[in-house]
């Protein structure tokens, strides 16, 4: 809401100091500033209204003093960041004009000042949700697509067992794999999540994990001609089991483990002479090192070609109002999302709606 003709009222969110463990809410502060909507010429920044915000688990390495590693962590003194779209609120940037709806990383705010424009991509939503530009079209989609098909190589006819299945990266996967002739199996923490998997996402089977006291065991059973493909999103004792039960010269590509990312020391991987035995092929990737590569470059084409011809169906959770961050952002790492996270932050209403899966 605009204070002035020429400057508005902005909320932002802070962290008030680094969390240990699960993150709790009264780590989070919501603070209101005054921002000047009059740009200074020359100084090529753009004010961005923030319409979606992405929440994403890499988040929680950010958390830190010293980031996650490969992540810079996000700074006590300025407002969380993350993947973002918006629309153009004032230009000084001869790239961008008012009204021009962009991607970027943005301030979990109500609106962001950017620097020189860095960073931001105009998009062109050509009828589809802008959300999905935060998802199945942007880094979520572009992991699953490089990922599976880069490092997983499935084949007709292989098994490719996903951990949590369901979730933003997860959904993709398993679809991505279907469309390349696979036999797809997955895992989430609930009988509601399981039905989506088969459902929806027409996963060939699917499990709760938190209903099978021996992962091994039920991995045997849901995977009875062994695992060829895992695409790993959870660590821990999930990729022990699947060590057991992997094939020869099976592809794990390492996107994420969940379940390590709230300890303060992780846990160790027993089995991992399998990984000699079988000579499985077991990798780390972060979706940059794609960004200019030929699999950047067809997944546009081919993601959206196959959201129209329903080939792959894509759910979103979201949550409404800046306000619901931090809450939606503590309940994902607790796995209570059902598909991709995004915080409803405003609207424009040029912007195509999104239609959820049924």
């Amino acid at each position: 809401m605009a204070a002035s003709d020429s400057t508005v009222t902005n909320k932002s969110w802070f962290l008030k100091e680094y969390p240990k463990g699960l993150p709790q809410e009264s780590l989070f502060e919501l603070r209101e500033s005054q921002l000047s909507t009059k740009l200074d010429e020359g100084s090529d920044d753009v004010l961005v209204k923030v319409l979606y915000l992405s929440l994403d688990p890499y988040m929680r390495g950010r958390m830190k003093a010293g980031g996650s590693g490969y992540a810079q962590g996000f700074s006590l003194a300025k407002p969380l960041v993350g993947g973002a779209v918006g629309v153009v609120v004032s230009s000084a940037n001869s790239k961008f004009k008012e009204g021009d709806f962009v991607l970027g990383s943005l301030g979990w705010e109500l609106f962001t000042l950017v620097p020189k424009g860095q960073g931001l991509r105009p998009i062109d939503p050509k009828g589809l949700p802008l959300s999905y530009f935060l998802g199945v079209l942007g880094m979520t989609g572009l992991t699953a697509y490089c990922g599976l098909f880069d490092i997983g190589d499935p084949k007709e006819g292989e098994t490719v067992y996903v951990s949590a299945a369901s979730g933003a990266v997860g959904q993709i996967v398993g679809q991505l794999a279907k469309i390349k002739g696979a036999h797809v199996v997955g895992s989430a923490g609930s009988a509601e999540k399981v039905e989506l998997l088969k459902n929806t996402f027409k996963y060939d089977e699917a499990f709760n994990y938190k209903d099978e006291p021996d992962l091994s065991a039920a991995l045997k059973k849901y995977c009875p001609k062994g695992i060829d493909v895992y695409f790993e999103n959870v660590g821990g004792s999930m990729l022990e089991a699947v060590l057991q039960n992997a094939n020869t010269h099976a592809r794990i590509p390492v996107c994420g483990m969940i379940s390590q990312y709230n300890l303060e020391e992780g846990e160790g991987i027993h089995g991992l002479i399998q990984l000699i035995a079988k000579r499985i092929k077991m990798q780390g990737f972060l979706v940059g090192d794609y960004m200019t590569s030929p699999l950047a470059k067809s997944f546009p084409d081919d993601v959206s070609k196959w959201l129209k011809e329903g080939k792959i169906k894509y759910v979103e959770d979201v949550s409404e109002g800046l306000e619901s961050a931090p809450q939606a952002f503590i309940g994902l790492l607790q796995g209570h999302n059902v598909g991709k996270l995004v915080v409803h932050v405003a609207d424009d209403e040029r912007a195509p709606k999104a239609k959820q899966e049924e």
